[in-house]
């Protein structure tokens, strides 16, 4: 604990003349403090924790004093698109600037994680974020103790999306033109861990197929290389994927949930196309580096409620395919161990191991 006060002041006289008696006490030069020694250092200590508590609240009042940065990933994947919903509304709340800061997925987490924590980093997440150290054996940081989470911001399925010039028109149309040509389609991924690259290897074990997995900087990449027929399919976020859909540069064959997606009404499920028991579904978060102090925690969990639940950005969402969903700084951390413990299972299951 950092002791309040300057050189020469009453309580940090104080406290070092309390101090060396005790140090007196250990070394037989003095006899044990008497009752009322004691009870005076109670009343030291007393003041000492309220003026820290003291100093603390002064400090939440004041934040911010300066802009924020929200790390993500590269643009045009799911994460982006959600740092660059909360940015301008945070801006607006906290009246300071709230600037979006785009890393490869893969330095997402480490960025945030040796970032001072004080409430001016933070990082907007997902699948990738959660599940790289699952696959990767120097990640360089853990999702469950690196990290001081904030609030869930969305949940969604991936999209199936695949190139037009592939002339297929359903999931088994795709396996079927897999099987006739091993190895030969190209699907696209983030970095190795993501819940993207998960359910290419999901859709290959449970098909029996092989696809050439390409590996870009994150999901925004990988869907233009798709747009540009580099590969061929791409399991993604919806709002990367849909808006490609939507002008037709894309072909949507099904969502990953286990059930049909409120949003998305008119893509079927994989498991409904013959994928039993397959179920693949993401969440974004927003979370900031770990000791961030608990008051900051809280106000930005505050705005981020506020902001989530607003009309207008629900519809922004909706219209890429996600829910919005906010949770407590606990209620976060809560999903995120239920799903770094699910998503073990499912690699052991794949028989995915940690890459070096």
């Amino acid at each position: 604990m950092i002791i309040p006060g300057t050189p020469g002041s009453p309580v940090l006289i104080a406290l070092e003349t309390f101090a060396a008696s005790c140090i007196q006490v250990q070394r037989g030069m003095r006899p044990r403090a008497t009752e009322e020694e004691v009870m005076k250092a109670h009343r030291i200590a007393a003041g000492v924790v309220l003026a820290s508590v003291g100093i603390g609240s002064a400090c939440a009042e004041d934040y911010p004093t300066r802009p924020i940065r929200i790390v993500t990933a590269t643009p045009g994947g799911g994460n982006d698109f959600l740092a660059r919903i909360i940015a301008p509304a945070l801006t607006k709340a906290l009246g300071q600037n709230v600037l979006v800061d785009n890393r490869a997925s893969r330095l997402v987490a480490p960025v945030t994680k040796r970032a001072t924590p004080d409430g001016y980093t933070l990082a907007v997440g997902g699948g990738t974020m959660q599940f790289i150290p699952l696959l990767q054996v120097d990640a360089g940081y853990d999702i469950l103790t690196d990290f001081a989470p904030i609030s869930q911001l969305e949940r969604s399925p991936n999209v199936l999306v695949v190139n037009p010039s592939l002339n297929v028109n359903s999931v088994q149309e795709l396996v079927t033109l897999a099987k006739a040509k091993p190895g030969a389609l190209g699907y696209g991924t983030g970095g190795s861990g993501g819940s993207l690259h998960v359910a290419g290897e999901m859709f290959m074990l449970a098909t029996d197929t092989k696809f050439k997995r390409i590996v870009y900087k994150s999901t925004g990449p990988a869907l233009l290389a798709l747009a540009g027929n580099e590969v061929q399919l791409v399991f993604s976020t919806p709002p990367g994927a849909m808006a490609l859909v939507s002008n037709g540069k894309l072909k949507a064959l099904g969502v990953t949930s286990a059930e049909p997606f409120p949003l998305l009404p008119d893509l079927p499920t994989l498991a409904s196309q013959g994928l039993k028991d397959y179920d693949v579904e993401t969440i974004g978060y927003i979370v900031a580096p770990l000791k961030t102090p608990r008051n900051i925690i809280d106000l930005l969990n505050r705005h981020i409620v506020t902001i989530m639940s607003d009309p207008d950005v629900q519809r922004r969402l909706a219209g890429g395919g996600s829910m919005a969903v906010t949770s407590t700084p606990e209620g976060l951390a809560a999903k995120l161990r239920s799903e770094d413990a699910r998503m073990r299972r499912l690699l052991k299951q794949i028989g995915l191991e940690p890459e070096r």
